[in-house]
Parts: structure tokens; C-alpha cells; sequence
């Protein structure tokens, strides 16, 4: 097992993020599509004839934007389960680093997705007796350093 699961996590994370954006963006869109009005020549129900003011919906439009809503939210819901599957991978390779402290950065950054600066506040939590307090660029500095050294 190498890094690059820790890597393709991350990018599965950020495309499910996009695909979440872009499936509220078409919903709004959807929402906000407005009334049609058109005017035809015809005969009321009095038999009258003349022009007549027809109002509804661009059906075309909505339907298609309908099909790529639903498209996108099935191709958000193969990512989702992908990335169900790709957490036990990173867990597992998570327990396989040897350091105690890395592993539990490493779970706080990728598995909690917590912020670097959010890392260093919860391992200053845990270890709070420790000397010299976590940062959020020694988290960072750890993590990159660990990943070069096995790279």
C-alpha cells in the first residue's frame, strides 16, 4: 500500500464536494425557471376570435436540465459508495505507519477531515503535558516529511 491512496482520497473528497455544488446549482436553477407567455390567434369560449394569451412552463428546458440533474446525482452516489471503500483502504494505511502521533494526525487530517490547523489544536488536546505545543505548520511539516520519506 502506498501514499497515493491518501492522495486519491483527498481528490475523491473534493469531487464529491463538486458534484454536491453543482447538483444545488442546477436545483436552484430548476426552481427559479419562470413562466412562458406567448400569444396565439384562436377562439375564446364565447367563439370569439382574436388573440389569445397562452402562459406555462418551458418543458423542453426543464426536462433536460431534470436529466442531468438526476445523471449527476447517480454519478454522486457511485463516488459516495467508491469512497465508502477507499476509507477502509486509508485506515488501513493509516495503522500501518509505525508512529503513534503520525498516525493520529494523519486520521485527524484525512479520515476527520479537520483542518491543519484544527490537527494541531486537537493533538495539543491530547497531549497536553507535551513541551513544545503542536502548530499548524509543524503538523504540516511532520505530514510532508513522512510522506517524502516513504516516497
Amino acid at each position: 500500500m502506498d501514499k497515493g491512496i491518501l492522495i486519491q482520497y483527498s481528490d475523491m473528497k473534493e469531487e464529491i464536494k463538486d458534484l454536491r455544488r453543482r447538483i444545488r446549482k442546477l436545483e436552484g436553477e430548476i426552481d427559479s425557471l419562470g413562466v412562458v407567455s406567448d400569444t396565439v390567434k384562436g377562439s375564446r369560449n364565447d367563439l370569439t376570435i382574436g388573440p389569445i394569451k397562452v402562459n406555462g412552463y418551458d418543458d423542453q428546458r426543464y426536462w433536460r436540465l431534470k436529466n442531468i440533474l438526476e445523471s449527476r446525482r447517480e454519478r454522486l452516489l457511485e463516488a459516495e459508495e467508491k469512497l465508502q471503500g477507499m476509507v477502509v483502504e486509508v485506515e488501513k494505511y493509516i495503522d500501518s505507519i509505525e508512529s503513534s502521533e503520525l498516525r493520529i494526525m494523519f486520521r485527524l487530517y484525512y479520515v476527520d477531515n479537520l483542518t491543519w490547523y484544527q490537527v494541531a489544536m486537537r493533538m495539543n488536546d491530547m497531549f497536553p503535558k507535551r513541551r513544545v505545543k503542536y502548530t499548524e505548520d509543524s503538523c504540516k511539516q511532520r505530514h510532508k516529511r513522512f510522506l517524502d520519506k516513504i516516497g
